[in-house]
């Protein structure tokens, strides 16, 4: 099965555009959908999942038309978004018992059987009596997952899924993405960058409401190759590299600055030559940087 969103264009009331013409296809596996906060990453998420109307353009799963079939993507669709909300005094068996209901699960013999599951496969199942108050933010998000894979869906919508996670929670986090996202396709939008360069076989760049950049990480990636130069340099040597064009990104290490630069040849002798990396291709995209 295929995603396939052609020119989504979508304006807000107050004029704001947070889509400008998005065309993307995606295919079974895990997609990224990188950009920073603002970027129109949860205004492309909610069209794609129905939950408000595009301006121009289309969106088709498989043969299914978002826009003219809602109920037929809902019914294939998990969706966990940026703000998922719970009944604090419900316990998470319950609650996703009656989710399953809400979801078309009427069958108790089959509902029972995939509440267990999923409480199992998200690690839920020693506190599934526990009130959901109580649970972590990193147990939510666990739950979050379970409410979404109910009812065998065939796109899976996360969007910023780790926000908030510590570590743990968010290592634990993309190894439950990545045995779900095998065989169905998986949206993963966020903003850090690792979730991406851990998970992602598929990805695009969005900024402004535009997709900038969109293939194959390994692929893209190829482009910085021979180009992307690290060095470490104290704060006040660091200075002059507020206004260098070649600069990619630049943070503490151990009481210097860390720098990354994008040149075709050593750009400050001692500077080595690096392993591009997704993040470099990221902050050379929304810097504008010719690659």
């Amino acid at each position: 099965m295929k995603l396939t969103i052609e020119n989504i264009s979508k304006t807000y009331p107050n004029g704001v555009e947070a889509l400008k013409s998005v065309t993307l296809e995606i295919s079974n596996g895990i997609f990224g959908l990188l950009g920073p906060n603002g970027a129109g990453k949860s205004t492309l998420m909610r069209t794609i999942a129905a939950l408000q109307e595009a301006d121009h353009g289309s969106i088709m799963l498989g043969d299914i038309d978002v826009a003219q079939d809602k109920q037929a993507l809902r019914e294939i669709l998990g969706y966990l978004p940026q703000e998922f909300g719970v009944y604090p005094k419900v316990s998470a068996i319950d609650l996703l018992d009656h989710m399953a209901v809400m979801k078309g699960i009427t069958d108790a013999k089959n509902r029972k059987e995939q509440v267990d599951s999923l409480l199992h496969q998200v690690n839920l199942w020693d506190t599934k009596d526990q009130k959901l108050g109580t649970f972590s933010g990193g147990m939510k998000q666990r739950f979050g997952i379970a409410q979404a894979l109910l009812g065998d869906p065939k796109l899976i919508i996360v969007d910023e899924p780790t926000a908030g996670l510590d570590p743990m929670q968010r290592n634990r986090f993309h190894n439950l993405l990545s045995e779900i996202g095998e065989n169905i396709i998986v949206i993963l939008s966020t903003h850090i960058v690792d979730d991406v360069s851990d998970l992602c076989n598929d990805m695009a760049i969005i900024l402004d409401g535009e997709v900038r950049l969109a293939g194959k990480p390994i692929d893209l990636i190829e482009k910085l190759n021979g180009k992307v130069w690290q060095g470490l340099l104290e704060k006040t040597d660091a200075e002059s590299l507020k206004d260098d064009d070649r600069l990619i990104s630049s943070r503490l290490y151990m009481g210097k600055i860390k720098a990354r630069l994008l040149s075709d040849e050593e750009p400050i002798p001692s500077f080595k030559l690096n392993e591009p990396e997704i993040e470099d291709l990221y902050f050379a995209t929304i810097n504008d940087f010719k690659i």
